[in-house]
């Protein structure tokens, strides 16, 4: 009996890594083949006490796949939980380094943000459904430039081969964010986002999926890959 559960959970895990693998590489021709961008992102929150967490995050953007760096982006911040596993308020700092192309031109200029943040991410769950709202507020500093911008967040995880978000689950994953300037345009952009993503166990889980982004002018998709470290939700 032992063997044959073993044997079951060792097709599981390869029927797993065959469904993450194969994610990877289309996405990896996908994103060849219509020159879409790809983000590599790494998100993670450790509990420091019962109030108290640490969220770390690390994105690599690229314009292609791969190699073409258009944002290196890292945030980090202490969070402050209102309530056990529902609400959390959260004091952070960003630095960004980006890397833009002039017009009609193959060179890159390089500008570099430090951002202040604030927020406040409130859960919910309904059966297999698990929603998160997340509204946070941005003090932006580029340069000589100092800018002000809301952004909210909503996202979606459903499990739907478990009766849960556990160990050894597949779920479906989508969100939708907006971002608001408090001066010059008053839109800035839209992230519409649709993914699967493998729970490994309590500590991590995987995802990949397709991000479109909507500015005032164009609109761009994004291959992501993200792994998530002691998150129950997104926050990216």
């Amino acid at each position: 009996m032992q063997s044959k559960n073993y044997k079951t959970s060792m097709q599981y895990k390869i029927k797993m890594l065959l469904v993450i693998t194969t994610l990877f590489f289309s996405g990896a021709t996908f994103a060849q083949e219509t020159n879409m961008g790809n983000w590599f992102i790494y998100l993670g929150n450790q509990k420091i006490n019962s109030k108290f967490n640490w969220h770390n995050e690390v994105q690599y953007r690229n314009y292609n796949f791969a190699g073409d760096l258009q944002q290196l982006l890292l945030r980090t911040g202490i969070g402050y939980n209102l309530s056990e596993n529902n609400n959390n308020v959260l004091l952070g700092y960003a630095f960004i380094h980006s890397q833009n192309y002039t017009d009609s031109s193959s060179e890159k200029t390089s500008v570099d943000e430090h951002r202040l943040y604030q927020q406040f991410i409130t859960r919910q769950q309904f059966s297999r459904f698990y929603l998160q709202h997340r509204y946070r507020f941005e003090e932006r500093f580029l340069n000589e430039d100092t800018q002000l911008r809301f952004r909210y967040f909503l996202s979606m995880n459903m499990a739907f081969n478990k009766e849960g978000l556990v160990a050894n689950s597949f779920y479906l994953s989508a969100y939708n964010e907006v971002f608001l300037n408090a001066q010059n345009t008053f839109f800035d952009r839209n992230r519409l986002y649709g993914g699967l993503g493998y729970v490994i166990n309590k500590n991590f889980k995987v995802e990949a999926g397709v991000m479109n982004q909507l500015l005032q002018t164009s609109q761009r998709p994004q291959f992501q890959i993200m792994i998530f470290n002691n998150l129950p939700f997104h926050n990216n």
